[in-house]
């Protein structure tokens, strides 16, 4: 996986590659090593732990190492590994809007309208998911480069 643009923003799905092991994982470290132009949202912090805590429901990580995965998230936004995106007013704004416009054509969810909602707002050029829904909004906007499969 190659990105050449800048700045780029990770969603959920390119986020969890980065802490769990999963097919592209190694690809999307690779992608982004020395990158210093790299966005997360809080929201995407929100859902990475949601995934989390349903690999320990499902048995697939056990609780402390949940709480590891949890902290080393939580260390890294802070340490500024990533530059960090909030969700504001002015955010859900422009994801209802979305959902007025592209979300009538394309089903798209409502954290999805956030996260593209952000993206726009934050200049970005590039989007990294690998939600096919998320892609499919994206490309309906024509705004972004979208990378990811």
């Amino acid at each position: 996986m190659k990105i050449a643009s800048s700045p780029v923003y990770l969603d959920t799905s390119a986020l969890v590659k980065l802490y769990l092991p999963e097919s592209g994982s190694d690809e999307m470290e690779d992608a982004l090593l020395g990158r210093r132009d790299v966005i997360v949202s809080d929201l995407a912090v929100t859902e990475l732990t949601s995934a989390v805590a349903r690999r320990v429901r499902e048995s697939d990580l056990s609780p402390a190492h949940a709480r590891r995965l949890y902290q080393r998230v939580l260390s890294d936004v802070d340490a500024g590994e990533f530059r960090r995106a909030e969700i504001t007013a002015t955010s859900h704004r422009e994801a209802e809007r979305l959902l007025m416009g592209v979300g009538r054509r394309i089903p798209l969810r409502a954290a999805d309208a956030l996260h593209l909602g952000m993206a726009g707002l934050l200049g970005v050029r590039v989007l990294v998911t690998f939600d096919p829904r998320m892609r499919s909004a994206a490309e309906a906007l024509g705004t972004l480069d979208v990378v990811g499969s």
